[in-house]
């Protein structure tokens, strides 16, 4: 804007060189609603153009400088006028001068580092933008460009299955078994539910996936618990000796990578919840962390492929115990 509508302003457009090219990613805003965003990874190079449009031609344009940004920046919420930036790199296009006529400005940030994955949550905002700015006496005119940023892991060397027990002393004994500890977002939970003692009334029993985000630290720590999925096992009273298996498929549901302390800031955290109800509608649960990470579109699987495979596993690593178990016994 110009100051009491009189002087030269101009517009801002940002504009990447494979904008043509590069894939886009959709990614959850603040609102809830979902928009597409160009997607990097970390250390790819972010390179473009900044094109400055005079709106009034003829006029000169004063400046004190023109550059632009890329930024990683967290928001939290309760705390909005603080932007807690890890990642700042800044490069000059002009010198203070002015513009006689409409300009572009090539820009390139090489192998930018990337540290964490882009995330919109209920406290919470992980955001990358590119800013172009032109300085001005009295008012600065900016442009913003959001991008998205995954971040991409590799198979875990360590992934051992997860066994649990529930139980209520001589009423209920329960096992459940999970083939692994760690999933990628578009894996399947492939496990089996043994029911070795029964004397309650179960008449309902699901898996619940919930999301844990924590933000702040010392006595300003807020948690954050949403349930993800539901998963109904069964509806109606087990039986002594009887063992319900599960599979429940990850691609469908809104999730994202396990993300630890990052910067110090929040944390995102996964866990399968068990839950049991009685007749009299009293809740049973039982509480296990799971590990998500995101893997990259190498090699595709449908998901009935990924189920049979995650089966056929589960099933070897449970006859190659029983089959050691029986050896022992013998000898």
């Amino acid at each position: 804007m110009s100051f009491f509508g009189f002087g030269q302003t101009a517009e801002i457009d940002i504009v990447l060189n494979d904008g043509d090219t590069r894939k886009k990613a959709e990614h959850k805003t603040e609102d809830g609603k979902k928009d597409k965003y160009f997607l990097f990874y970390d250390g790819e190079t972010v390179s473009g153009k900044v094109n400055v449009t005079l709106k009034t031609p003829g006029k000169r344009l004063e400046h004190y400088g023109i550059k632009i940004e890329f930024v990683g920046q967290i928001d939290l919420y309760y705390d909005r006028g603080n932007h807690h930036e890890f990642v700042s790199l800044v490069k000059d296009l002009a010198r203070p001068g002015e513009l006689s006529q409409s300009q572009t400005f090539d820009f390139e940030f090489t192998h930018v580092e990337k540290p964490y994955e882009s995330y919109t949550g209920q406290n919470v905002k992980l955001r990358y933008l590119l800013r172009a700015t032109i300085s001005r006496r009295l008012n600065d005119i900016s442009k913003e460009m959001d991008i998205v940023v995954q971040t991409l892991c590799s198979y875990p060397e360590l992934n051992s299955s997860i066994k649990m027990e529930v139980g209520i002393e001589d009423c209920l004994h329960i096992e459940f078994e999970y083939n692994k500890s760690k999933y990628h977002l578009r894996d399947v939970i492939v496990g089996k539910i043994y029911f070795l003692l029964v004397r309650i009334k179960i008449k309902h029993m699901e898996i619940n996936i919930i999301k844990r985000e924590t933000t702040g630290t010392g006595p300003s720590v807020y948690h954050e618990n949403d349930t993800i999925a539901k998963y109904e096992i069964m509806d109606g009273a087990p039986v002594k000796g009887e063992s319900i298996p599960i599979r429940l498929f990850l691609a469908g549901y809104e999730l994202t990578p396990t993300m630890r302390d990052i910067n110090k800031k929040f944390s995102v955290r996964y866990y399968l919840n068990l839950v049991l109800i009685d007749e009299e509608e009293r809740r049973y649960f039982k509480q296990q962390e799971i590990t998500l990470w995101r893997k990259g579109d190498i090699v595709r699987r449908s998901m009935s492929q990924q189920a049979s495979i995650a089966a056929q596993r589960f099933e070897g690593s449970n006859s190659e115990t029983a089959s050691a178990q029986a050896k022992e016994e013998s000898n």
